[in-house]
């Protein structure tokens, strides 16, 4: 039965006929092998290679199944002792130890047939118990023979490899005959049969190294320990070699093999051995003492594997595509999650560091010189991505703080490797984005220890950082530019402290330049530093010197751009380059100014080289000119009439042009879109990869060093794009026409294109996590395109068509987007420079500078049902979208994020559109907020809304001041609505106000923005408010000014206004000393404007009386007029209203001298319905019309100028009123009119009746009416000779028609016609001697006469009265001289006026547009003067006695005349003896 077995063991396993068996070795007692290596070990791995024994011979089977056949047939042994005992003698005879240990693997079951039961045969005894024979029968232990042949075994299972070397993973058929091998050798070790120390000896002894995965097994396996194995070796250099080399073998191999899993477990456990031996801590020294090479073997792979990495890192793109990647999977030994709990968190950090500082050391030939030169190409795209990947994942061991001073402390304490040191910064300002202020203060400390010792070692470093840290764009760190300016740009910085300080630093600079790049050259000339001016020498040589080096470079200063971007580094821009951006940047000025940039003005002048070789040539480029002429255009003629352009130029520039329409080339649009395709689809895959990385939380600690890969992309795209369109917008505010806002082709779809990958991002990543758990990747994504600057225009510009113009047509996902993206824009709202929007008017006004915050809300407007839903649905998902991605955010923190214009506008819309939000005050949500229900396909926005309405911190957040929607914002939201397009009925819109403006604002206190309970204070906000929106320009109406008030409110304004006036007579006591609050709000306004000559200010006053006249007529009339008591007795109060008109409403008056009919007639139904509240109605009228004729008399005038049109509506009123005959004043109005229309009918004689002017101003007004003129000449005539003060006062009242004529020719009033009837009025008067002059006397000393006209004018016709008097020269005769000794300094004083408003440029030059119908104003003054010259030598001694307090003046602005005047005043003996005297 046993002969086939007894066979398989008799040939002993052969390989190659030679049979493997032990012998003893003579008196030694140490067993050695016969045939196959028992010649001893020679040197480290010694002795003959064994070959591999297959047991199996012919015809025989396994072990295994020998001792299964026992359980299929009934033993012929009593006992397993028996068997045992039977087989051992058999295997004493024949026997193969080696392949024993490989076959037995489990333990013989107990089994049964026919009811008899077996004993258990156990392999792991029997094995033990062949051992112990044999190492008895040999005369050595047991343990020492088994682990003799373990390694004899391990050594024939790695030899088995079909590789003709060896590599460090063993085959499949390897790994499972070595788990045979090791599951046996465990069995040894649980029965204290094997022996370590020898068994690792003997590892080392064999002919060849062993396999790492071997290796790994025993330590896996708990057979033996890695640092134990590795210990038992001497040699420590060997065994680092061979680490070394099977490290890197495996990780060669795992881009072969796939076995990536088990590499990375090998790996691993490598790793941590490495750190736990390698970088110990001091409580874990005491137990490690028995390793002593093991430390030494850690460091040496450790720093023998980085310098594999590190060498290949300057040779990146000549390495081998499989060699980059097994470094890279070196790397993965930098991953903190390798190390869990298996290594101290200390030992760690220690083996990061020295790491960190091993790569910042490594290898450091680099020079100062060579970092300042090469720096560029050390940027974080630039960089191997090898160091980059080990950097990254360094960082995460430590926080940035940590980094940064482990990256001072190397700098402070080594020679370091400028590369890999630059590098690491530009790491770490890109990947860590606390780094950036960090960075500053670093550079900070370096700045003030280098001027504290004056140590270049310090500047340099300093500059060195700045300069790498900008090299990666503002939005990651301040521009070199602007660091310089800030470190050095005043007198406060560290160079200001002396003057060895200031040399120090102009040495430094001046060391540099042989090295320096032209765009820091220009930096430090363009931005220098402060330098007090007696040092300013030291500055001047330095300048020198610079200006030398940039003409080294063929980089001329003078060629330096108009607008060139300082903060860019980018030394490609040649100066044809940017002469077209600066041409894009003078067109946007002079489109929004329409006058020709200051900058280009001073180019034609002080820099005629740049202007005339660049500047000129990219503006003059031949193009087919449009139809309609362009901005361009208009600039050209612009610069060409101001003789700005030469005249040959111009003529070359036209004829190019029409050729080129001639030829009309097809292929111009090829021309002007240079933007290469090849950037955009490599911006496009970058993208797309950043997709990957986003909606894997795993993999965000990728996502900044893949946007910074991705700012890389978009800088070359942007670099390619046409130069022509890329303006330099970093340090001015960004031009958007919000009317009409303009983008380049180019420049439009990329940021379509990330406009596009960042609203995918949102979804994609929130299809997986909500906001909150999305981490930093859109914030950075944001921030990156923000850093671009050139960018900004079109992304703002594009952002106003998709909100401003089509918001309402954008679908749910892309109001998502946007909303999210403006969210993340305020964040990085330091990067982004102010925004001038206009609204696509030449006027200077209709542009205003925001802030980003500021720009939202022009675009978000609420005035129509689509515009309302929309801007309800923007706002809420922005407002959602914050607070599910910053839960923990205190609300502070969240009104720094959040735009108060997208807050404020929900606090306006959602009560607005909600019955149910305005009950609300503060309700706890029964649930958090849910992303997942706001980014959901069939979202219903309203109800959303609410959801966020009744959120509790939504409700903490409308308690912020900052946040908190006021009644005067609220009040200007709802006067831009358009109430046909309301989204509310008429009715729904009154409930509103109602809810608003008395549930809501009036009792809430001030500190909320509301009105305290105070009704005045509700009734001033509302006026205020009113006048402010009506200011603002109206961007709907492409900047129409709104003319109209709003109905609704002004109806709630009247209401209150009525209230106000019933609350007013309930209260008792004296009420002389109040005055009118609505006329201090109204005069209020108008104080802090100073009356200024710009036009703009002249406009904007005259808008705004315009509309508190309209605001006073609309309110009810008789809150005009106040009420109060004197004694018993009920007085009405005008003063206010007086005061007010007289200051001010008279000067938006008709014609000069009178109010406009709406104002008057509002007036005067006030003034009755006020004096229902006296006990004698009839006297309280009575006595503010006689308070008229000396404190408001342009009342009086107004009412002459429209009393056909008011006497019936007083008539009326008065009889439904009273019912009683009319006042006795509002009588005598009728009586003057009456007497005027019968004295130019019938001839009766006119009556003088009180004050004449007021005579004067009905008989006026109703000559006025009526034409032809020659019977009112004839009237005058028939005038008594007491009426000369009627006289003048007509003469007045003409004149202020000439003025009108020539000022506002729309009043309706002919200038010939009225200066014929002034020349007419002027020759009675002179007929009839009557003294007039001293009407146009400013500084009349009796102010009883003419006073009163003058107070009544219009300070505008007043300061046209020299003009008026001028027009009358036709009639000043020689009597007129004699008779009026004040006639000659009236004139001259108004000869004075007349001079001033031409030399400032006043209302003079304000006139018809026909100006040659009466003469311009220098005919007026040359008739003037003419008339003066001809004059004077005719007046009388005495009137020259007058003149002398206007010589001074007189000579100022006309010496001649002065000259003149100061002949004739002489006295007469003074040129009696200037005369010659006559000899013969």
């Amino acid at each position: 039965m046993a002969a086939p077995h007894l066979r398989h063991y008799q040939d002993g396993g052969r390989v190659g006929g030679t049979t493997a068996r032990f012998q003893p070795m003579g008196g030694g007692g140490v067993p050695r092998r016969a045939a196959n290596g028992g010649a001893g070990r020679a040197g480290l791995f010694g002795g003959k290679r064994a070959g591999a024994a297959v047991m199996a011979g012919p015809g025989g089977r396994i072990w295994k199944d020998l001792l299964g056949r026992a359980r299929k047939r009934k033993s012929a042994f009593r006992s397993g002792a028996e068997l045992q005992e039977a087989s051992l003698h058999l295997l004493d005879c024949h026997q193969n130890l080696n392949d024993l240990l490989l076959e037995v693997e489990d333990s013989v079951k107990p089994g049964g047939q026919g009811g008899v039961e077996h004993q258990e045969v156990s392999s792991e005894s029997f094995i033990v118990s062949v051992l112990q024979e044999q190492a008895s029968r040999l005369g050595v232990p047991t343990a020492i023979l088994a682990a003799q042949n373990a390694v004899t075994n391990i050594e024939r299972i790695c030899q088995a490899s079909a590789s003709p070397f060896q590599v460090p993973l063993l085959n499949l058929d390897q790994r499972k005959r070595l788990s045979c091998l090791l599951q046996t050798v465990k069995d040894l070790l649980a029965n204290n049969v094997f022996c370590r120390s020898l068994f690792c000896q003997e590892m080392w002894k064999m002919k060849d190294p062993p396999v790492l995965e071997a290796v790994w097994h025993l330590h896996r396996g708990n057979i033996v320990g890695l640092g134990e194995l590795l210990e038992s070796n001497p040699a420590a250099p060997a065994v680092v070699e061979w680490l070394c080399d099977s490290l890197c073998g495996l990780c060669e191999q795992v881009e072969s093999s796939g076995d990536v899993e088990l590499a990375g477990h090998v790996l691993s456990d490598f790793a941590i051995l490495f750190l736990q031996n390698g970088f110990q801590q001091t409580s874990e020294l005491g137990r490690k003492l028995e390793f002593k090479n093991v430390p030494y073997i850690c460091h040496a792979v450790l720093r023998r594997m980085l310098t594999w990495v590190l060498d290949a890192v300057g040779k990146e793109k000549q390495e081998d595509v499989s060699t980059l990647q097994a470094m890279r999977f070196w790397l993965n030994v930098f991953n903190v999650s390798v190390y869990k709990s298996a290594v101290h968190l200390d030992s760690l950090q220690q083996f990061f560091r020295h790491t960190l500082t091993e790569v910042l050391t490594y290898n450091p030939l680099l020079k100062v010189c060579d970092a300042i030169h090469m720096q560029k190409e050390w940027s974080f795209t630039r960089t191997c991505s090898l160091l980059t990947t080990l950097y990254r994942k360094m960082f995460t061991a430590f926080s940035a703080k940590e980094l940064i001073c482990q990256l001072q402390q190397v700098l402070e304490t080594h020679e370091v490797n400028w590369q890999h040191v630059l590098s690491c910064v530009s790491t770490l300002v890109v990947c860590q984005a606390e780094a950036e202020q960090l960075f500053k203060d670093l550079l900070r400390h370096l700045l003030i220890k280098a001027f504290e010792n004056y140590d270049m070692e310090n500047m340099i470093t300093a500059f060195l950082i700045a300069r790498q840290a900008a090299l990666e764009g503002p939005a990651v760190f301040m521009p070199y530019s602007e660091w310089f300016k800030a470190s050095f740009g005043s007198s406060g910085g560290h160079h200001g402290s002396s003057k060895k300080a200031l040399v120090f630093l102009f040495e430094f600079l001046s060391e540099l330049v042989p090295f320096e790049a032209a765009p820091y050259l220009k930096v430090h000339i363009m931005y220098p530093p402060f330098v007090p001016t007696k040092h300013r020498s030291i500055l001047l040589e330095y300048i020198t010197l610079a200006k030398t080096r940039l003409a080294d470079l063929k980089v001329a200063i003078e060629d330096m751009g108009l607008y060139e971007d300082l903060s860019s580094t980018d030394e490609s821009v040649q100066p044809q380059g940017q002469a077209l951006r600066d041409v894009e940047k003078a067109l946007q000025i002079f489109e929004n100014t329409r006058k020709i940039p200051t900058s280009v003005i001073e180019a034609s002048i002080f820099r005629r080289p740049y202007y005339t070789s660049w500047f000129l040539p990219a503006l003059l480029r031949p193009r087919v000119l449009p139809k309609t002429p362009d901005a361009r255009m208009a600039f050209i003629d612009s610069l060409k009439r101001a003789d700005k352009i030469p005249s040959n130029l111009y003529s070359t520039y036209m004829q190019a042009c029409r050729a080129m329409k001639e030829k009309m080339l097809q292929d111009e649009s090829k021309v002007e879109t240079s933007h290469s395709k090849e950037p955009v689809e490599q911006l496009k895959a970058e993208l797309a990869e950043l997709r990957t990385l986003i909606v894997d939380k795993a993999k965000y600690e990728d996502v900044p060093a893949q946007i910074a890969v991705i700012s890389d992309r978009l800088k070359s795209v942007l670099g390619h794009s046409s130069d022509e369109n890329e303006a330099a917008t970093l340090n001015s505010p960004i031009q958007v026409d919000i009317s009409a806002p303009r983008l380049e082709p180019s420049h439009q779809s990329v940021v379509d294109l990330l406009l596009t990958s960042f609203c995918q991002n949102l979804i994609a990543a929130s299809y997986f996590n909500p906001p909150d758990r999305q981490g930093p990747c859109l914030s950075l994504f944001v921030k990156m395109m923000c850093g671009h600057g050139n960018l900004l225009p079109a992304l703002l510009g594009r952002l106003c068509q998709l909100i401003y113009h089509q918001g309402p047509s954008l679908n749910d996902a892309h109001i998502l987007g946007l909303a999210a993206f403006v969210i993340h824009l305020s964040e990085c709202r330091a990067l982004i420079p102010e925004v001038k929007a206009n609204c696509g008017i030449s006027e200077p006004v209709s542009e205003k500078v925001l802030s980003i915050s500021e720009y939202w809300n022009c675009l978000l407007v609420c005035r129509t049902e689509k515009s309302f839903a929309f801007c309800m649905r923007f706002c809420t998902a922005a407002a959602s979208y914050l607070m599910c991605k910053f839960p923990s955010y205190s609300c502070e923190d969240l009104c720094a994020l959040l735009p108060p214009s997208l807050f404020k506008k929900l606090q306006y819309i959602v009560p607005r559109l909600s019955l149910e939000a305005r009950g609300i005050l503060c309700e706890e949500a029964k649930t958090d907020l849910i992303w997942s229900s706001l980014s959901c396909p069939s979202l219903n926005y309203k109800r959303a809304s609410l959801c966020l309405w009744k959120q509790a911190r939504f409700q903490e957040l409308l308690k912020e001041k900052a946040l908190q929607l006021s009644f005067r914002e609220w009040l200007l939201l709802e006067l831009e609505v358009y109430p046909e397009k309301d989204i509310l009925s008429a009715s729904e819109r009154q409930d509103f106000h109602y809810w608003a403006i008395y549930q809501w604002y009036l009792p809430a206190p001030s500190a909320s923005g509301g009105c305290d309970g105070d009704l005045e204070k509700a009734c001033g906000i509302i006026i205020n408010t009113i006048l402010d929106s009506s200011q603002r320009l109206d961007l709907g109406s492409c900047g129409q000014s709104k003319v109209s008030v709003s109905p609704d409110i002004l109806c709630k304004l009247q209401e209150m206004v009525l209230e106000l006036g019933c609350r007013r007579k309930l209260l008792s006591g004296c009420l002389d000393a109040q005055r009118h609050f609505m006329f201090e709000i109204l005069q209020e306004r108008l104080k802090d404007r100073k009356h200024s000559s710009a036009l703009g200010e002249q406009l904007w006053r005259q808008q705004e009386l315009l509309l508190h006249r309209r605001i006073l007529v609309g309110l009810p009339a008789s809150a005009l007029i106040m009420t109060c008591r004197k004694g018993k007795k009920t007085m009405l109060d005008c003063e206010d209203f007086f005061r007010f008109v007289n200051l001010e409403l008279k000067n938006v008056c008709s014609r000069g001298y009178a109010l406009s009919y709406d104002i008057t007639a509002h007036f005067f139904r006030g003034l009755l319905n006020a004096s229902l509240d006296c006990e004698e109605s009839a006297e309280g009228v009575n006595d503010v019309l006689t308070a008229c004729q000396t404190r408001c008399p342009i009342v009086l005038f107004s009412a002459a100028l429209w009393w056909p049109r008011l006497e019936p509506v007083l008539c009326s009123q008065w009889k439904r009123l009273f019912g009683a005959p009319l006042a006795e004043e509002l009588e005598r109005l009728r009586e003057w009119q009456s007497s005027a229309t019968s004295f130019l009918s019938s001839g009766v004689v006119f009556p003088l009746s009180g004050p004449p002017w007021i005579s004067a101003a009905f008989l006026h007004c109703t000559i006025q009416q009526q034409s032809p003129h020659g019977r009112e000449r004839n009237a005058l005539k028939r005038l008594g000779t007491d009426t000369e003060q009627l006289l003048v006062s007509l003469l007045f009242f003409s004149l202020m028609d000439l003025i009108s004529a020539k000022i506002a020719p729309k009043e309706g009033v002919d200038f010939q016609t009225s200066l014929e009837w002034s020349l007419a009025i002027l020759q009675c008067l002179e007929e009839r001697g009557t003294s007039w002059p001293l009407l146009f006397h400013s500084a009349e000393k009796d102010p009883r006469k003419y006073c009163v006209l003058r107070s009544a004018a219009s300070d505008c016709h007043i300061r046209l009265l020299p003009v008026a008097f001028y027009s009358l020269t036709p009639c000043f005769h020689q009597e007129l001289l004699t008779r009026e000794q004040t006639f000659l300094y009236v004139a001259l004083d108004l000869y004075i006026q007349l001079l001033r408003l031409f030399v400032e440029g006043k209302d003079l030059l304000r006139q018809s547009p026909d100006t040659t119908e009466h003469g311009d104003p220098l005919e007026v003054i040359t008739t003037a003067r003419r008339f003066l010259f001809s004059v004077i030598p005719g007046c009388p001694a005495p009137s020259f006695g007058n003149i002398q307090p206007l010589l001074a003046t007189c000579e100022e602005l006309d010496p001649e005349l002065g000259a003149t005047l100061l002949h004739f005043s002489r006295p007469a003996a003074a040129m009696e003896l200037d005369e010659e005297p006559v000899l013969f």
